[in-house]
């Protein structure tokens, strides 16, 4: 599998890739998720992305107990603790099919999984602003196809101006 990053364009089984892959969720992480939504770029119809599928789990508890994470890692999860992000689980899942899998697991109260949402629903609503974006994303992914987080900080001021256009 490559690192290298790539904007790919919408595929239509996103979604339905995403109810699938949610269904193998819900029973590992049991009781401690109140709520689990599609997020990121493959959650946006018609927005080009990288092809992985996001998805946000709001819990009851933090952290998880050992048993949700040997759950996930038994479905193929690796469990990246909070990777620099305080208050969540992280895990990736990369399938020999190709298909990437990047679940973000938050504490209860935690302002990420609403700004998942905001800016989820934002572009969803505002197609511009979507078209924006990916173009944004197809420049910088033509930069720094190989600096990861280049490229991830060089889209930070979009984000932000999106996230405080969704809450004004």
């Amino acid at each position: 599998m490559s690192l290298r990053i790539y904007i790919a364009d919408y595929d239509e089984r996103w979604p339905a890739l995403y109810r699938e892959v949610s269904r193998s969720l819900v029973e590992a992480f049991g009781d401690y998720a109140c709520e689990m939504q599609h997020v990121g770029s493959t959650s946006v119809p018609g927005l080009g992305a990288k092809p992985i599928i996001d998805i946000a789990v709001n819990l009851r508890d933090y952290p998880l107990p050992q048993n949700v994470i040997e759950a996930m890692e038994a479905l193929g999860y690796t469990h990246m603790g909070e990777y620099g992000i305080a208050g969540r689980h992280y895990f990736k899942r990369y399938s020999d099919d190709g298909l990437m899998v990047h679940v973000h697991a938050y504490s209860p109260g935690n302002e990420e999984w609403a700004s998942h949402l905001l800016f989820r629903d934002y572009l969803r609503a505002h197609p511009e602003a979507a078209r924006d974006y990916e173009s944004l994303k197809r420049d910088l992914a033509a930069k720094y196809a190989d600096q990861r987080e280049v490229y991830t900080e060089s889209k930070t001021n979009f984000v932000q101006e999106i996230l405080r256009r969704a809450s004004g």
